[in-house]
């Protein structure tokens, strides 16, 4: 049990580096045609930058899998990248980005700072020149906002 949680807290942690990674180096590098979509205005419920989510569903349902067929301890590590995939849907999806019509105005300090990360990393037109790469880790200002 304790190594179960183990595996579930490292991964979700974990899955904020390498998020912050495929954005910077796959979204704002070599696979841009798909990410643009998402530095545009909507034009409809889903956009190409959708692909992204969807990839790491599969890779979440690989571990699924293998926790059944292989050994359970892959099952921790399924429930740890599903549990950041819900953790970015609020925090990105719904708090940035409004989906799904839900606009949430917060009054907790730390998604406020969320907020303000993400509207820095789109305050520069295209892929170059951007800031602030991650998704629930706020980038820290030149002034404390924590």
């Amino acid at each position: 049990m304790i190594l179960d949680l183990l595996i579930f807290f490292s991964v979700f942690f974990l899955m904020e580096a390498v998020a912050w990674a495929a954005h910077k180096y796959v979204m704002h590098g070599f696979l841009w045609s798909l990410h643009e979509s998402h530095h545009l205005p909507r034009t409809g419920a889903f956009e190409k930058n959708d692909w992204f989510g969807a990839f790491f569903s599969l890779v979440a349902m690989a571990l699924f899998a293998a926790g059944y067929f292989i050994d359970v301890r892959f099952t921790a590590a399924g429930l740890g990248m599903t549990a950041y995939g819900f953790a970015y849907l609020f925090l990105h999806d719904i708090l940035n980005h409004k989906r799904f019509g839900i606009h949430i105005k917060p009054n907790n300090r730390y998604l406020r700072s969320v907020l303000q990360s993400h509207r820095i990393h789109h305050a520069t037109q295209g892929k170059d020149g951007c800031v602030s790469f991650g998704f629930l880790v706020p980038m820290r200002a030149k002034r404390r906002i924590f």
